[in-house]
């Protein structure tokens, strides 16, 4: 079944040629603006020129000058600190962020990542025991924290304080922290909704610094570590996000802290400017691995290490895990695949549910998302954890995934998640009735267009738009992210040049040379992965059209643009 390709909404018109005229840029580029919600001058320079000191004032943040007070307390009298964190990406560049810049200021600080397989998500009740006996009387919690109701009971009963910095929903009752951080709190009239869980703890970091006159470059040092967060927890690239991602990308790609730079070397990402996507698909799986398969606070020893060899040592450590991590993910997704290939039921289902209990509860998550992506359905992954079956779910675009596991919540011990995601844990009793139920809730809930996967495009232009001021300008938009994509174009009726070829190990790829039907002045490489099966239509010399990016490809000293192709329909006649 082919992919839908979704033309989104185009901007205003009259926006659009008052941004043309204004920024002297073409209509093209003057509609990306416009349908990313920049309609004027002063809008357009904010986006393209962004300013750290564009940041919100830290104190609209609800409890901020609470959290504040009780952090100068804290350093004042030299207390006993712990930061803690989720064992995710975003929860260790939280942790190593505010280990980093407290631990000149406190002298009995430490840091504590729960682990994955033996507490859970969130603050564990082992975490407060162990707070309580080794008598920390504050804790920073990053990245979670906002449903910890009864957690945070337990901790006051014990004497404990807490500053709770999270950026997930809360329930209908906030925790009795002494400050908890949100900006999705219902009472949080802070203008920014979006920061990673690493963005308000360095929100809380700003606070402090305002408040005792800290230069605020000192903050700066540590934005390298929130690039990775933001990029890593998918959060969009907007507003704060977007300034923060920038300036962190610049100390990222000029001077990283020295586990960072190791973690790009071990990355590949030495000779190249790195992005975000860099960080999504090659840092933040590394900086993951150590959770999935040791412990999360080796993540957090490598990112707040300064000596180089010890950074070299740990990184090779962290290297093997993720080596470890990869091998799980293709040997558990080849087995899922068989498992469905001899199913021949499987092929009409609406819904992916496999259970197998002896796959890595690591890996789950991520076998998932592959399987999502091989069949384009909702798929749940559940392996065996203190005999329960537990796992991961993911679903495909517009198909609410959280709402279709709640309907079986009578069946299940715990759920959590969002409409994308979610997490799972039932009795192995109620496997069989679980997958016969999501089924039918799948297939009834689910439209045709959901099983299909959707390219969302910015615009169809000519291949003669593309020229070398669209590409310097259209670089300008990065960094790329949720809600600011890198633009996706559709040009019909386009020809083959006579040189198109399959390339790759197996011929599996298209290498594309195309020109326009209507001009031939406009000539383009692309490269089109795992489309090798368009090469017959294509080269007939009959029109087709193309979905892509426009990239650069650098080789043998030289940088050409070049076509990403995403899709390619071929005319039918």
């Amino acid at each position: 079944m082919g992919k839908i390709w979704n033309i989104k909404e185009q901007g205003d018109i009259n926006v659009i040629k008052h941004l043309s005229a204004a920024l002297n840029i073409d209509m093209v580029i003057a509609n990306l603006l416009a349908q990313r919600g920049i309609t004027t001058y002063a809008d357009a320079h904010a986006f393209f020129r962004p300013k750290l000191s564009d940041l919100h004032d830290p104190f609209l943040m609800k409890d901020m000058d609470k959290a504040v007070a009780r952090l100068e307390q804290a350093i004042t009298n030299q207390e006993k600190v712990l930061i803690y964190g989720d064992y995710d990406v975003d929860g260790t560049t939280s942790v190593a962020m505010m280990y980093q810049f407290l631990k000149s200021r406190i002298q009995n600080i430490d840091y504590y990542i729960p682990d994955r397989y033996t507490e859970g998500y969130g603050i564990s009740p082992q975490s407060i025991q162990y707070a309580s006996e080794e008598k920390f009387s504050l804790v920073i919690v990053l990245d979670c924290g906002i449903k910890a109701v009864e957690k945070i009971k337990m901790a006051k009963d014990l004497g404990i304080d807490f500053i709770i910095c999270d950026h997930h929903n809360p329930d209908n009752e906030i925790p009795d922290a002494v400050a908890v951080l949100d900006p999705k709190r219902p009472d949080c009239n802070y203008p920014y909704k979006e920061l990673s869980g690493c963005g308000v703890g360095f929100k809380l970091l700003q606070a402090y610094c305002l408040r005792n006159d800290i230069p605020i470059v000192e903050l700066h040092d540590l934005l390298d570590l929130l690039v990775v967060s933001i990029a890593s927890d998918i959060v969009p690239v907007t507003g704060e996000n977007r300034v923060l991602a920038y300036y962190g990308l610049k100390k990222l790609n000029t001077n990283p802290s020295q586990g960072l730079k190791t973690i790009m070397t071990y990355s590949g990402l030495n000779e190249e400017e790195v992005t975000i996507s860099d960080i999504v698909f090659k840092i933040g799986p590394r900086l993951n691995a150590s959770g999935r398969i040791e412990h999360g606070k080796k993540s957090v020893a490598i990112l707040t290490i300064s000596d180089e060899k010890e950074a070299e040592m740990l990184g090779d450590e962290i290297n093997s895990y993720n080596e470890i991590r990869k091998t799980l993910d293709r040997d558990i997704t080849q087995e899922a695949l068989e498992m469905i290939e001899r199913d021949p039921e499987q092929a009409n289902r609406n819904a992916t549910v496999l259970y197998n209990r002896d796959w890595h509860k690591g890996v789950v998550g991520i076998v998932a998302s592959r399987l999502t992506e091989y069949f384009y359905r909702p798929t749940v992954i559940l392996t065996e954890s203190n005999g329960l079956a537990t796992g991961s779910a993911r679903s495909v675009k517009d198909f609410d995934l959280y709402e279709a596991i709640g309907a079986c919540s009578d069946l299940l011990e715990s759920y959590g998640g969002h409409m994308y995601a979610a997490g799972l844990t039932m009795r192995i009793e109620n496997i069989p009735e679980f997958t016969r139920r999501f089924e039918e809730i799948v297939a009834k809930s689910i439209t045709d267009d959901q099983q299909q996967e959707t390219i969302d495009v910015d615009a169809k232009i000519y291949l003669s738009d593309i020229t070398p001021k669209f590409y310097r300008i259209l670089k300008q938009f990065a960094p790329f992210g949720p809600h600011n994509m890198l633009p996706v174009f559709v040009t019909e009726n386009v020809l083959d040049s006579g040189t198109s070829r399959p390339v790759g190990k197996n011929l599996e790829h298209l290498k594309l040379d195309v020109i326009e039907a209507t001009s031939t002045s406009a000539k383009f490489s692309g490269i089109a992965f795992n489309q090798a099966n368009h090469f017959e239509a294509i080269s007939q010399g009959l029109p087709f059209d193309i979905c892509y990016s426009v990239t650069e490809n650098a080789f043998r000293g030289k940088t050409n643009l070049q076509l990403y192709i995403r899709d390619i329909k071929a005319k039918v006649y």
